[in-house]
Order: C-alpha cells, then structure tokens, then sequence
C-alpha cells in the first residue's frame, strides 16, 4: 500500500477520534464514505444506516452529483440487497449486481452498476448499517485485498455510530439530572417562599378587621416575598437552557450561562477567559455543572453584589473560579457541605480528574475553585 493509502488511512482515523469532540457523526460518516471510494478506486460508494420504519434515518452517497441525486428521488427502502445487508452480518462481493438473487430494480435516474463490494457495520452481533461500493474503476473488479479494508473502514464507522448513541444516551441521562435539580430548587425555594406569601397574606386579611394600621407591613412582606419568588423561578427558567458544549465550548457555554443570570438578577455578573484547550466532553461537562452549582449557591445564599467568573489556563491545566463578595460562610461548618452541595461538586470533580477548593468566611465572600488537567499537547482553544 502506497503512501498516499497510508495518508488517507490517517485522515480516517483522525476523522473518526474527532467524533468524540465534535459529534459531529454525519461529517466522520461522509469523511469514510469519501475514502473508501477513493481508496478502493470505485466510481460509487454509498452508506446506510437504518431507521425503524423500513428506510434510512442516513442514507450517504459519493461519486453521485446533486443534480443526479435529486433526479433518482426518494431515499431508497430495506428492500432487495440492501435488506440482505441489513440482516446478514458478512460481506457480498459480485462481479455484476444484477447476478444476486435478490436483486431488483433501480429508478430511471439511477447510475447503472456492475461489479459490487458490500459491508455490514456491525458492532457485536448488531448491524448498524451498510457500507458499500460499486463499479471499481481498476479492471478485474474488487478484491480480496478490498474487502479487508472496507471492513476496517466499515469497522471505523461503527465507532462512529456507537459513540453517537452513547453520546445521546448520555445527553438523556443529563436531562433528567437537570429535571430533578430543577424540582429540588422548586420544591426547596419557591415553594417556601410561596407558602410564607400564603401565611403573610392571611394574616394581612385578619389584621384588616382587628389592626388595620398593621396591614401596610403585612402587604409590603407579601411584595417582597411575590418578588423573591419570582427571581427564584426565572433563574430556574434561566437554568432550562442547555448548553451546547460540544458546538460552543466551555467558554462560550459559561459566557452565556453568565449573561443570562446577568439579565434576571439585581447583581453585577461578570465573565473573563483566557485562551484555554478544548477539554473532554466529560470534563468539559463537569466543569459546567459545577460552576451551574457555584452560582446558584452565590446567588440565593450569598446576597453579593458582585460575581465574577474566570476561566483561565495555567501550568497544564484548565482552571475555573467563580467569586463573590456576599456575606460568605465557613465552609467546614456543620450543615455548610451539603446545604450547598460541596460534596456533589468536589464528587464531580474527582471523577474527571480535578480538584475543587472551597474559600469563604462569615461576611468575607465565597471563591470556588476548580483545577482540571488539560489534555497533553492540546492545541485547540475552547469554542473553537
């Protein structure tokens, strides 16, 4: 195998690593598409993976121009060869198509297709989807040799697939984590505050037949306590949009986390970032979810004027720092660990690898810290 192959095996592989950073499958799915057919010298290639319904949820083709593609009409159904593919997990190599049993028909606007190389993309004893190449443009028709490397090929698109499917897993399980934090908050904050509302409105409403002149301090406490419910529930709100890590990074990610707390509370919040590399989408989400932590405690215990976020990069490593100047606590007291939920944030910490300190005192502010290693010899920067 020449040089070149050798290249091109490269770009493959890089293609298919890439995926677990950008998640960007299609893209990894078309970058093998498009090497397969070159390396295997085809005129045609084309890659399937299946829906529920009968058709393709991806149907993927290379070496077709858009004015053919749009002239040979609807995605094609798992019927004829491509239904065997999709059931039978070994490869089907043929001189000419049109010899397989299960051959049918094509549309008008069809390439025609003589000598065929087929592979499922299997993981385990599931099949994935199909890869496959026609009308190889080296007489003699497709090898031996070119099987073994379709199946790699084909082998490169299942961990493309698959990690797809652990990512969007992934993003459910986070979803429903971000659903029950959203029902504590309700449940710990706004429900109080909406029962002291309920209490302070039914004492007004007795003290207007028995001490009318009470009833001016009851009503401003009944004010006072609508408008804190109110903040609380529009910071939930505020919490409700999910972040697009993988296509903003973490920096942009916090940067509009920032300014959207920003615009619903009465208290100065700032943003500031260096230059920082791109981070695993693991640690990349933690450092997140802690800083989510960090601000809400800040913000509905801390009573600051002022919060300040920095994202920076020092010494190999990615660091976080959320402070504020409100009235602080001491972070060994009794209660303070789990009241705030320190012990979830240093959990997460530790599980990517990283480290969280804690520094505050009674009326002196609280500063949350958090280390995390950067990836060796990363050079990309965050929100690239």
């Amino acid at each position: 195998m020449g040089g070149c192959d050798r290249d091109e095996l490269r770009e493959v592989s890089a293609a298919v690593l890439a995926v677990t950073s950008h998640l960007s499958v299609r893209e990894v799915l078309q970058t093998i598409l498009t090497s397969a057919r070159r390396l295997l010298d085809a005129r045609y290639a084309a890659l399937g993976v299946p829906d529920g319904n009968g058709s393709f949820a991806e149907f993927l083709a290379d070496g077709v121009s858009d004015e053919q593609w749009r002239a040979i009409g609807p995605l094609p159904r798992q019927h004829g060869l491509l239904g065997v593919m999709l059931r039978d997990p070994n490869p089907v190599r043929l001189a000419n198509i049109r010899e397989h049993p299960r051959f049918g028909w094509w549309p008008d606007a069809h390439p025609v297709l003589t000598d065929f190389l087929g592979m499922p993309i299997v993981d385990g004893e599931e099949i994935l989807g199909e890869l496959f190449l026609a009308n190889k443009r080296t007489p003699g028709g497709f090898t031996a040799q070119d099987e073994e490397l379709l199946r790699l090929l084909a082998a490169h698109a299942a961990i493309a697939l698959v990690n797809a499917r652990l990512y969007e897993r992934s993003r459910e399980l986070s979803i429903v984590e971000e659903r029950n934090r959203i029902a504590r908050e309700l449940h710990d904050a706004v429900s109080q505050k909406l029962f002291s509302l309920r209490l302070t409105a039914a004492a007004a409403a007795t003290l207007a037949t028995h001490d009318p002149s009470r009833v001016a301090g009851e009503l401003d406490t009944v004010r006072r306590l609508a408008a804190e419910a109110a903040d609380e529930l529009r910071a939930i709100v505020v919490g409700l949009h999910p972040a697009d890590l993988a296509g903003d990074g973490l920096d942009a990610a916090l940067r509009k986390q920032v300014e959207l707390l920003d615009r619903v509370h009465p208290v100065a919040m700032s943003f500031a970032c260096d230059e920082v590399p791109r981070l695993s989408p693991a640690r990349e989400r933690a450092a997140y979810r802690i800083a989510q932590e960090a601000l809400h405690n800040a913000l509905r215990h801390g009573r600051p004027s002022r919060v300040q976020v920095r994202l920076s990069g020092r010494g190999g490593s990615v660091l976080l720092e959320i402070s504020d100047d409100g009235r602080g606590f001491e972070p060994t007291g009794v209660g303070a660990s789990g009241r705030l939920g320190l012990a979830s944030m240093r959990e997460r910490a530790r599980a990517v690898g990283g480290r969280l300190d804690v520094r505050s005192a009674a009326g002196a502010g609280t500063t949350v810290r958090l280390s995390i290693p950067a990836p060796d010899g990363a050079d990309g920067t965050a929100g690239q």
